[in-house]
């Protein structure tokens, strides 16, 4: 089990918590937090309630600075020692165990799943402005679903293409490369379903989901992220021609698969 923080102090716990619970209980076999140089008390906190805190700098240092999320979870996986494999987000305000065991359930119990995604209702809290019971998930619902409707139909069905909760095979995630930044999720779903396909993936209600929500400045680089992650695939597939979507997000970084990396000294196990 692994969660990618940052500065996340206010929320951190209550992620922790429950976690740690699983794991006392066997649930869960191990809890790493990823404290990617908090400024305020994140990695203290979780190290407080019992979590392994790493931080992903000191993980691959031969690849240079973390660029992102995405940097961070692919070097998780040379610390993570399970078979499965599961990230959930740190800034979550209605976190639960259900998390955890709703999306490592279908790896367990459904013959040849390979690949989890959650996806929940997404509530939408902006400052001094009341609850809306819906409206999160901007970026999704703008760039992520109609860009899967248009050029992935069979993945148009994915309820939350972006969202941090997931979960997978080990060896599934050792084969893919990884995008740095914001873009990982989107990358992380093309590439298994190029490779094992729509069949050997799930998608569980985790309820709802309440977290913190960016100005609207933010939310364009991230749209540019996850639009390079999909035109980065699509020119592979040679359904794009290079240099024919300006605006895509410029050059797409990514992390190579994890099983090109064995004959390296410091590689992942």
């Amino acid at each position: 089990m692994c969660v990618p923080a940052r500065d996340e102090a206010a929320t951190i716990a209550g992620v922790v918590e429950p976690l740690m619970g699983l794991r006392e209980g066997g649930v869960i076999d191990q809890l790493v937090v990823l404290d990617d140089d908090s400024r305020d008390r994140t990695g203290a906190i979780a190290a407080s309630l019992g979590a392994e805190v790493v931080r992903p700098a000191a993980l691959l240092p031969a690849f240079g600075p973390v660029l992102g999320k995405g940097d961070a979870m692919w070097r998780s996986l040379s610390v993570l020692t399970g078979d499965l494999v599961c990230f959930v987000d740190a800034d979550s305000e209605d976190f639960g165990a259900h998390f955890a065991t709703g999306l490592l359930g279908p790896l367990v119990c459904v013959e040849g799943v390979q690949f989890v995604k959650g996806f929940y209702r997404r509530p939408f809290k902006s400052a001094g402005a009341q609850v809306q019971p819906n409206g999160g998930g901007r970026v999704t619902e703008l760039t992520a679903r109609p860009l899967l409707a248009a050029f992935y139909p069979e993945l148009a069905g994915v309820r939350q293409p972006l969202a941090g909760e997931l979960a997978a095979r080990r060896e599934l995630l050792e084969r893919l490369a990884f995008c740095t930044g914001y873009g990982v999720e989107m990358g992380l779903l093309l590439d298994v379903f190029a490779d094992v396909g729509i069949d050997a993936m799930a998608q569980v209600d985790l309820d709802v989901r309440q977290n913190r929500h960016q100005p609207l400045a933010k939310l364009a680089p991230m749209s540019a992220a996850v639009l390079a992650a999909v035109t980065s695939r699509l020119r592979r597939e040679c359904r794009l021609v290079a240099g024919a979507a300006p605006g895509d997000g410029g050059e797409l970084l990514e992390r190579p698969p994890v099983v090109d990396l064995r004959a390296l000294p410091d590689s992942p196990r």
